[in-house]
């Protein structure tokens, strides 16, 4: 798995366009000053989340991630996003992302279609701090740019817009928005009506996607060659366990493979079925608790624990302490921070 995380310029060009001082941002999330200048700009996901936070604390726009994540120019679009723009819809266009995301950064495009609603969030795989509000403001609202682009319509509003942590400007996001908007949900996702985001794109171009696929299928084959067995395990029982804990026999069957299989190439790894979950709650553990509202009870619930008391006694053994303990701690941390 990529451990870096790709800065476009773009981003750059967009805070001074805004009147965001670079230096002003750069110093305080503690990074180069040079970052915007350098060829390839590599951050971890640490740094990411500290340029972000820099970005919402330097500027005085509440909504500025909102903000940076609109976009009209399409040469600022980065390919991937041309790509999806080539699909013939908004669900295909976001399948297109998601598919491909890993070849850029460690990070999961997360989506859902039923009959009446098209859900689009995400996963930072090597976080366990609290996602950034202005991070999560923006990643809403570039999905918005794609589906308004695509569609042709710059009107088009999503059905609802979901965040795990309060937000005080909650009002204010949803006049942006022009929907409504929860805080204290269990996800951070941008939610669209099943018929918008099946609608025909107008930017579909069949010939430029024939033409980027196949280098994307040659990039996503020899990154799947290097990504670890150990953890593709880990990712299907983090995308199965709210409310139940996946067996190997359900495991198994989402990566196509046997039980038996999965067992073994996990031996060979090193590794035991009960390790690899173990290891996947308590990371879904450290996020529920510093990223969310939730209460302990509802994240005993996500994390599949038969109730609190087990759910205590599992995050005691992997922290030293009371999962409230820890909550707080970490808490009392991030109000200095801030």
């Amino acid at each position: 798995m990529l451990k870096h995380f790709r800065v476009a310029a773009r981003l750059g060009l967009k805070l001074t366009e805004f009147g965001i001082s670079i230096p002003a941002v750069l110093r305080r999330a503690g990074l180069p000053q040079d970052l915007f200048e350098q060829k390839r700009v590599l951050v971890s996901t640490e740094e990411l989340f500290a340029l972000w936070t820099a970005i919402g604390a330097v500027s005085t726009d509440p909504l500025i991630g909102l903000r940076l994540g609109i976009e009209t120019k399409t040469e600022r679009f980065h390919p991937m996003g041309i790509a999806a723009l080539s699909t013939e819809n908004f669900v295909a266009g976001v399948k297109h992302m998601a598919r491909y995301k890993r070849l850029t950064a460690p990070e999961e495009i997360l989506y859902k279609l039923d009959d009446t609603s098209f859900s689009v969030g995400f996963r930072w795989l090597l976080s366990v701090d609290v996602e950034p509000p202005v991070l999560t403001d923006y990643c809403h609202a570039w999905m918005l740019t794609i589906a308004r682009h695509g569609t042709g319509n710059s009107q088009l509003k999503p059905l609802r817009v979901e965040y795990l942590q309060p937000r005080t400007n909650l009002r204010a996001i949803e006049k942006h928005f022009g929907c409504e908007v929860i805080a204290g949900a269990s996800r951070n996702a941008i939610i669209f009506r099943a018929a918008d985001a099946m609608a025909p794109f107008v930017t579909r171009n069949a010939e430029l996607l024939d033409l980027l696929a196949p280098q994307f299928e040659e990039q996503l084959k020899q990154f799947k060659a290097e990504d670890t067995f150990v953890e593709l395990v880990r990712r299907a029982i983090q995308d199965r366990l709210t409310g139940h804990r996946p067996s190997i026999d359900v495991v198994a069957q989402a990566l196509h493979t046997s039980p038996r299989t999965v067992q073994r190439r996990l031996q060979d790894a090193g590794y035991s079925f009960q390790r690899v979950l173990d290891e996947a709650r308590h990371q879904m553990a450290r996020y529920y608790l510093s990223n969310s509202v939730l209460e302990l009870n509802e994240a005993a619930y996500m994390l599949g624990f038969v109730d609190p008391n087990s759910f205590g006694r599992a995050f005691r053994a992997w922290e030293g302490v009371a999962p409230s303990d820890w909550r707080e701690t970490h808490r009392s941390s991030a109000r200095f921070e801030n």
